[in-house]
């Protein structure tokens, strides 16, 4: 079976820094970031709000990073796309370390660092985990992959962001990590010092990894510190926008204007329950607050905070300031319309769904509780379409223990994507999560989305038959005859 995709595009996975790193030796545990407390906060293993699953334990690609990107290279794989731990590179507060600030109206505009702060940054610097990062992007580029750093995946430093304290004192006491706009400077200055130290190995940069995932922990989703405050939800929403653009800044003016930079974006597209003209405009509202108010600030200025419309601004210094969007996409929400004018997410559809068991629609259901809906991934490339940017499906994959939905999925989804490619759009890339278990954040191990299964106490890899049916589709650079019967729905998933 023919498929269409350039000869420069790019096959990879993902993967983060604080899922994979622990694990093995004494120097690859990070006990100063913000997930690592929460993960071992007595109230919350008491009370069920992590799994007890612990990240010292985890796979260990901090020691083995030479083996895994071997398997990188059996896969066939030609990009990879990384993070690197903020509370690694510098486990101790940076906040004496001054630079000038513009603010206007309470907002961060711009945060000025020359070069000279970057030195004194880099004596402040843990220097054994930054050679140590170094020496893993070089062996990546002499593998000859494509190398995508993502600058933050959620875990912030302890002096940043104390959750435990956040948590128990609701919001009164911190620090208060996305709520406090000194996090936008802190961050700033950490995306420079990533770039001055780590640009001549990096092709492409994303400066976070799903924002909307992060301010979404003050509504009390499980993730540090699992608070309800929209006040709360405002402040970090603001925050994490205000740094993605000052994180840009930073990288164009260390690395120059060419340098491609963007951001990694949870994509969820909502459906209507049906065609009725109260459905179809909840489903566009719900696609407005879950996605296209942050990409209209980044792209046009239109700063509509949270899609709630409150204080819309137009601001200079959020517009342009994407050159590429990364889609991780997973599954959709269906909606239906409320008698106020909102509109509510309905279950056992999308990722409100019984784990093991069939969706309403009669589709599997991951051992997470997601839904399995490849089709999906167009609805997520059209909602984007219109901001004229370079795409690639940066996240994709499934918590699939016994690898029986993962070899459709994958399938599927690459067919859906080789569609959307023969009609123009420009999506350069698959990145698949991920190439290993993995610590799945407050869910634990027991979420098993690698096309290489890890036993976590001998640290053993082994190949699923998804990552044999990846290593072929790299290799035709399409999908192969013999796994044409996996792009629709197959009966033996009934």
């Amino acid at each position: 079976m023919k498929m269409g995709f350039p000869r420069s595009f790019l096959w990879g996975i993902s993967m983060a820094a604080f899922q994979y790193e622990m694990g093995i030796s004494r120097e690859s545990i990070d006990q100063n970031s913000d997930w690592y407390v929460w993960l071992h906060d007595k109230r919350n293993l008491e009370s069920g709000a992590v799994s007890g699953d612990l990240p010292e334990d985890g796979p260990g690609y901090w020691d083995l990073y030479k083996e895994d990107h071997r398997r990188g290279e059996w896969l066939g794989l030609n990009a990879w796309r990384t993070s690197v731990e903020w509370s690694r590179i510098f486990p101790n507060p940076t906040f004496d370390v001054k630079v000038a600030v513009l603010e206007e109206e309470g907002n961060i505009i711009d945060v000025d660092i020359p070069e000279e702060i970057l030195h004194e940054l880099d004596k402040r610097a843990n220097k054994e985990a930054v050679n140590h990062y170094s020496k893993i992007f070089k062996d990546l580029k002499n593998r000859g992959m494509k190398l995508i750093l993502n600058i933050y995946h959620w875990p912030l430093p302890l002096w940043i962001h104390d959750p435990i304290k956040v948590r128990d004192s609701k919001l009164r006491e911190g620090p208060k990590g996305w709520v406090d706009g000194r996090t936008v400077i802190e961050f700033a200055k950490f995306a420079a010092y990533v770039s001055w130290k780590f640009g001549e190995y990096i092709d492409m940069w994303s400066t976070m990894n799903e924002p909307n995932v992060v301010w979404r922990a003050y509504r009390g989703t499980g993730f540090p510190p699992n608070i309800r405050s929209m006040h709360g939800c405002e402040k970090a929403a603001k925050h994490l926008m205000e740094a993605h653009a000052r994180a840009y800044d930073q990288i164009k003016r260390v690395l120059g204007k060419r340098t491609r930079v963007g951001v990694i974006y949870a994509v969820v597209p909502a459906e209507p329950i049906d065609e009725s003209e109260e459905n179809l405009y909840a489903s566009w509202r719900a696609n407005y607050e879950h996605t296209l108010w942050f990409f209209n600030a980044i792209i046009k200025g239109e700063h509509d905070n949270l899609g709630l419309g409150k204080n819309v601004q137009s601001r200079d210094d959020l517009k342009e300031r994407a050159d590429w969007i990364g889609i991780n996409y997973y599954s959709r929400i269906v909606v239906e319309a409320e008698e106020n004018g909102g509109y509510k997410i309905l279950r056992n559809y999308g990722f409100r769904c019984k784990p093991g068991k069939n969706s309403r629609d009669g589709r599997p259901v991951s051992d997470i509780g997601w839904e399995a809906y490849p089709e999906g991934i167009v609805e997520a490339i059209q909602l984007l379409e219109k901001y004229n940017r370079p795409m690639a499906i940066t996240e994709n994959g499934v918590a699939d223990k016994r690898d029986r939905i993962r070899p459709w999925l994958l399938v599927s989804t690459i067919h859906h994507l080789e569609r959307k490619l023969k009609k123009g759009r420009n999506i350069f890339g698959y990145f698949h999560w991920s190439l290993l278990d993995n610590l799945e954040w407050y869910k634990g191990f027991r979420m098993r989305f690698g096309l290489f299964h890890v036993d976590m106490k001998s640290k053993k890899r082994t190949p699923r038959p998804s990552a044999y049916l990846y290593r072929d589709i790299i290799e035709l650079n399409g999908i192969p005859e013999y796994l044409s019967e996996y792009i629709k729905y197959p009966n033996f998933l009934s």
